[in-house]
């Protein structure tokens, strides 16, 4: 069954292990998660649990969503995001989900948004190549062909200069490396999309061995 939390991205840092390797790690802030819904297939048609991540001014929500958030005896959320196929045992309105619902050596997918980028040209979009910079050329870093004479059009799907970044991004299959408590923390091998203070939502990895 699928484990998740609602968390903030810290920053990067690097641990060392006790045999001295050295592991670079993202750190998450995932402060209690509440559980605003629980949804089952009698109601709703499918199973699911709701949760909601930080608090918010009672002056920037609206009156509907006071009286959501108030069933379960907590502050409006600025986040709230649905957990599939979740182990409902123990889970009910109002019950709050901490970090340690993850351990050690957990296998992770990690979702998050990709810094924007703005418009950017083909060659930092798409990695294309550019032409020579010298003797005379006056191809440099354009897209380069739109395609076939005789199509007359250039086709959907082809790799132009556009607006970069700002995704939602999924990394699987990445390693919990630690789980700090106290803190609300948790410790990730290597990085994850998004930048600093963005949402990150953790879930068990679906494609894990």
């Amino acid at each position: 069954m699928t484990k998740g939390i609602l968390g903030k991205k810290v920053g990067m840092t690097q641990i060392f292990t006790e045999s001295g390797e050295l592991i670079p790690v993202t750190v998450i802030e995932a402060t209690p998660n509440v559980v605003l819904q629980v949804k089952s297939v009698a109601t709703d048609g499918y199973e699911a649990v709701q949760v909601g991540y930080q608090d918010k001014r009672e002056v920037l929500s609206n009156k509907p969503a006071k009286g959501h958030v108030s069933k379960a005896n907590t502050a409006p959320k600025r986040f709230i995001r649905e957990f599939k196929n979740v182990e409902l045992a123990g889970l009910e309105v109002g019950s709050e989900i901490k970090v340690d619902v993850f351990q050690a050596g957990d296998i992770v997918d990690v979702t998050g948004t990709s810094k924007g980028k703005g418009f950017q040209g083909v060659i930092k979009r798409h990695g294309q190549s550019r032409g020579p910079m010298s003797h005379g050329s006056r191809y440099h870093r354009r897209p380069g062909s739109m395609g076939a004479v005789a199509a007359n059009r250039v086709f959907k799907g082809k790799k132009l200069a556009g607006r970069m970044g700002g995704n939602r991004v999924t990394i699987q299959n990445l390693e919990i490396v630690r789980v700090d408590l106290e803190r609300n923390a948790i410790l990730i091998k290597g990085n994850i999309p998004g930048s600093k203070k963005s949402l990150i939502t953790i879930k068990s990895a679906v494609k894990a061995k």
